[in-house]
């Protein structure tokens, strides 16, 4: 499947502006009511002083520097990484149904960090990334290649079948494997998704990662651009494709390795959001991909808020929150893509 075939859409700079700038503008906001809302509620006056003048006797302050605004910050980041993935992804292969956690991407960081628990219990945050990475570069080769096997080629759906045929095979041996060395509380935060947990150390290890993938992001833009009319097209216009694929995919294992080993499985943002972006802006990824960035932060960061709101003082997992959102979603477009099986 092509998107230029399906979406006549040019780019839309001014549009692309707008939701770039409006959406910051949001997500900033966002940000705020993520730190003021919780168990213990706080003001904004007592935000503002914790932020501004911070004081370690007071336990409010406390709160807000050092449990919601390290996790508000990791809901942008990891965010922004899930959907600019998801965008190269689709961008890349031209398949409307990739994404990290239907591409085996983050079944096999989620894998690889049971292991990682399974050989050393006291593994390091460091280390954690290191392991997601390598699973997550396992969890796609072994879907694209169990998608290469057939004889007509990868087509959305087989690949989106390969993908959640892998996943679950991923998720079982994980599972098994936090039986098997009695890790299984610990693993259950890493299926449940959620930035609950999180600490500055984890928002100093994530930010360098998620920014340095953004900034190779944008620079390959304009050759996934190119890419997505065709493999053809792009190597007429002299593109080195196998160069540029395998660059993309190295920028997509950082950025899900990474948001996977701080925050767990979180699914859909890499589906959901680069499809609303380019219904928003067009098809040039110059503004995709910031612009996915803006929305994907923003979307996690209300999703991690509502689920405080949905049973307090308890919290939903946000995996669960960005599920309501993509599984029709996802249903919607596996039953269009599906004609071309």
């Amino acid at each position: 499947m092509s998107f230029s075939g399906k979406n006549k859409q040019t780019s839309r700079p001014l549009v692309a502006s707008f939701v770039i700038i409006g959406g910051f503008i949001i997500l900033l906001l966002s940000l705020v009511l993520s730190i003021i809302y919780g168990a213990a509620e706080v003001d904004l006056p007592t935000t503002w002083e914790a932020l501004t003048q911070f004081d370690p006797n007071e336990t409010a302050h406390q709160i807000i520097r050092n449990l919601r605004l390290p996790r508000g910050l990791a809901a942008a980041l990891i965010g922004a990484a899930l959907a600019v993935s998801g965008a190269i992804m689709q961008g890349m292969t031209r398949n409307a149904l990739a994404s990290p956690s239907i591409m085996g991407v983050t079944a096999g960081a989620s894998f690889m960090i049971a292991v990682a628990m399974a050989i050393t219990p006291q593994v390091t945050s460091l280390a954690m990334m290191i392991w997601a990475f390598a699973g997550a570069g396992l969890g796609a080769g072994i879907v694209f290649g169990v998608g290469s096997i057939s004889k007509s080629g990868l087509t959305p759906v087989k690949l989106a079948l390969a993908g959640t045929a892998v996943t679950s095979m991923l998720s079982a041996l994980s599972s098994g494997i936090a039986i098997h060395f009695n890790i299984a509380k610990d693993m259950s935060f890493w299926y449940a998704g959620g930035v609950a947990s999180v600490q500055w150390i984890h928002v100093k290890l994530l930010a360098p990662i998620v920014m340095i993938g953004l900034i190779i992001a944008l620079l390959l833009a304009k050759s996934i651009t190119v890419l997505n009319l065709g493999e053809d097209v792009a190597k007429g216009l002299g593109q080195r494709t196998a160069i540029l694929k395998i660059t993309a995919m190295i920028v997509v294992l950082l950025l899900t390795g990474a948001a996977v080993a701080v925050a767990g499985t979180i699914g859909f943002i890499g589906l959901v959001i680069p499809h609303i972006t380019r219904f928003l802006v067009g098809v040039n990824y110059r503004w995709i991909i910031p612009a996915a960035a803006v929305l994907g932060a923003l979307l996690l960061v209300l999703a991690d808020t509502a689920s405080r709101m949905v049973n307090p003082p308890f919290e939903t997992p946000v995996g669960t929150m960005t599920a309501l959102v993509g599984v029709p979603f996802f249903l919607y477009l596996a039953r269009r893509e599906g004609r071309g099986l």
